[in-house]
C-alpha cells in the first residue's frame, strides 16, 4: 500500500500498547482516540508507529473502539515489542487501498460475469466492505453460503452486504460475539 509521508497539522496522536491475541499483533486504540475517527464501523488510517509510516484498515472493537492488526514489516519498521508501549499519530485516509480477494470470493466472481461486472462497479470501501462480511465466521459452510449470497445480490446489482452490524468486530480469530478480546486501552 502506498503510504503518505506526512501527516496533516492535527494528526490523532496517542500512546497503546502492542498486544498479542492468539497468532496477532494487534493495537487497541484508546476510546478518547477512536472517537475522533469519521465512522464507529471500519476506517482506513495513514500513521506512524514510533516515526515509522504505514497505512492500515482499523476495524471496530464492538465496544466503541477500534483496532488494528500490527504487520510483521511494521512491528520491525517501528522497532516495537509486544507488550510494549508505542507512539502512534494517525489520520483517516478518503483513499481505500483494493483489498486483497480471498480465493474463494474470487474463483466464484470469475464464474459470474453480472456479479463480477458490479464488484468491478463498486468503490474499494464496498468491497472491503462484502469482504469483511463473508469472512466474519469460521464456520466454513457459513462462508461459502455467504460468498453465493454475495454473488446473487451482486448478480441482482446490489453493492454493499447488508443485515450485519458494522460496528462490532468481524474477526472471529481476534473476537467472541463480536467483541475484541484482550485488554482494553484506556
Amino acid at each position: 500500500m502506498e503510504i503518505a509521508k506526512t501527516l496533516p497539522s492535527n494528526p490523532i496522536k496517542f500512546t497503546a500498547k502492542l498486544l498479542k491475541i492468539d497468532s496477532w499483533t494487534i493495537i487497541r486504540l484508546p476510546k478518547n482516540a477512536s472517537k475522533n475517527l469519521p465512522s464507529r464501523g471500519m476506517a482506513m488510517i495513514n500513521g506512524t508507529i514510533n516515526a515509522y509510516s504505514f497505512q492500515a484498515p482499523l476495524e471496530p472493537d464492538g465496544m466503541g473502539s477500534h483496532w488494528f492488526k500490527v504487520e510483521n514489516d511494521v512491528l520491525k519498521g517501528s522497532k516495537s515489542t509486544i507488550g510494549g508501549r508505542v507512539t502512534l499519530q494517525i489520520e483517516p485516509s478518503k483513499e481505500w487501498p483494493e483489498p486483497e480477494v480471498p480465493q474463494d470470493l474470487k474463483k466464484t466472481l470469475d464464474a459470474a460475469p453480472q456479479a463480477n461486472s458490479t464488484w468491478k462497479d463498486i468503490t474499494p470501501f464496498a468491497r472491503w466492505e462484502w469482504i469483511r462480511w463473508i469472512r466474519s465466521t469460521k464456520n466454513p459452510e457459513t462462508r461459502q453460503r455467504r460468498i453465493e449470497v454475495a454473488r446473487s445480490k451482486l448478480d441482482s446489482g446490489k453493492r454493499r452486504p447488508c443485515c450485519f452490524n458494522s460496528s462490532e468486530c468481524t474477526v472471529p480469530d481476534v473476537s467472541h460475539k463480536g467483541i475484541l478480546m484482550g485488554e482494553i486501552q484506556e
